[in-house]
This record gives C-alpha cells, structure tokens and sequence, in this order.
C-alpha cells in the first residue's frame, strides 16, 4: 500500500547526511530495523523507489530517515538534498529481515549504520544496552553518523574504525578477524551485519573463520 507522507523537517547530520522527519500515516507500524521503498512525489521521480531504513522508535507520532546523498548519482538520493518542508515523499509498507533478535555486537559499514539506529534506541529506552557492542567502519571521522549519540548509548562498547584518515583516536584499517578479537569481540552472541556488499561478503568469511554460525548472523542477505 503506498503511502503519501508530508516532509516536516529536514537537516545535515554529517557533510553528506540527511535527517529526515515526516508525518507518520495512520495506524502505520514496523519493526526496529526495517525499512521502507521511498520515492519523490514529482514529476519523473514517483516510480524512481529506493530502500531506506526507519530511524525513529515505532511508537513515536513521526517518521524519521537518515539517509546519505549520492550528489554523483544523478537520482533519488541526490534530489533528495533539494527538498524542502513541505514537500511529499511517498513510501510502501515496512519490510525487511533485521531486528533484534538477542544480545550481540553490530557490525556497520557507512550508512549500514541505519538498520541499528531503531533498534540501538529501542534498547536504550529500555535500558538494555548492556552486553552489546557496536563495530562501526567509516572512511574519515567525519563520515561517522550520530557520533556522539552512539558514544553516550554504548560508551566503552562503541568502536570506530577508518579507513582513508589516521587518527590519534581511532585506528586505520577495516573491522577484520584481527581487529574484532583485537576488541574482546564475543563469538557466542548474535552478529547484526549491514554495510557494503564487498564489506559483507568478507566480514561474513571472517566470522565463519571465528567459529561464529550462520544461524547467529542477523542481515538482509548472506551470501
């Protein structure tokens, strides 16, 4: 069922990040973690659909997007910046495979962060953030979405890894078996992945060589 849904506010969290927030339509729900197909209500624009993933809890009265621009792409994703309140977004119903399923670590790659936001929330509301960890693989410190948010949910438990900047706080390099043990990283828990494909697919042999099964990994799709 398509949804249209007027644009309430809109704002940079990082350089190349928007925050999104709109109307919620009537009796809409998901789940922490899934998503939604959006698209632009213009002309040439309504059928061009996109996956993104719902940053707000399901029981607040808005909706909320965190979505990274693409000005390279000359689609969704860029038109996205040129957007004003009100404006008119359409979306579908909520689908997709991640939710919280048990006490665990996240893995995140850039924007794969998204999927987690909701359910990190979710957590925190809570007050059971405590036994998860989150892994958090940018480019430059400057890529890292909701920075200081996640520092004040996990403390210790946050990680942050770049991979094109040496920082004095953070190490250089990408979230591999080295890296994870490196971190106290727990392989009996459940394992929430989102980022990249190439990021994914290789992460995914590095867990298995961890002992961790297919059967604790949480994503949308395992190769």
């Amino acid at each position: 069922m398509e949804h249209k849904i007027l644009l309430k506010k809109i704002e940079l969290v990082t350089h190349n990040v928007l925050h999104l927030v709109t109307e919620k339509p009537k009796d809409y729900s998901f789940t922490p973690g899934q998503a939604t197909e959006l698209s632009i209500d213009k002309e040439g624009f309504r059928e061009q659909k996109r996956p993104f993933t719902f940053t707000n809890l399901p029981t607040d009265n808005e909706l909320e997007f965190t979505i990274k621009m693409y000005p390279s792409h000359d689609g969704v994703t860029e038109q996205l910046g040129h957007l004003e309140v009100g404006d008119t977004l359409l979306i579908g119903d909520a689908w997709g495979a991640i939710k919280y399923e048990g006490e665990g670590a996240f893995i995140a790659g850039g924007a794969g962060i998204t999927p987690f936001i909701s359910i990190l929330k979710d957590l925190n509301r809570q007050g059971n953030l405590n036994g998860h960890t989150l892994f958090f693989a940018n480019k430059t410190e400057k890529d890292i979405i909701y920075k200081k948010n996640l520092e004040a949910w996990l403390g210790d438990a946050f990680h942050n890894i770049l991979s094109e900047e040496n920082h004095e706080t953070y190490p250089h390099g990408y979230i591999d078996k080295e890296y994870l043990n490196s971190k106290g990283f727990n392989s009996s828990q459940k394992v929430y992945l989102c980022g990249p494909p190439p990021m994914m697919d290789a992460l995914q042999s590095e867990l298995y060589a961890m002992d961790v099964s297919k059967k604790q990994l949480v994503a949308e799709e395992l190769s």
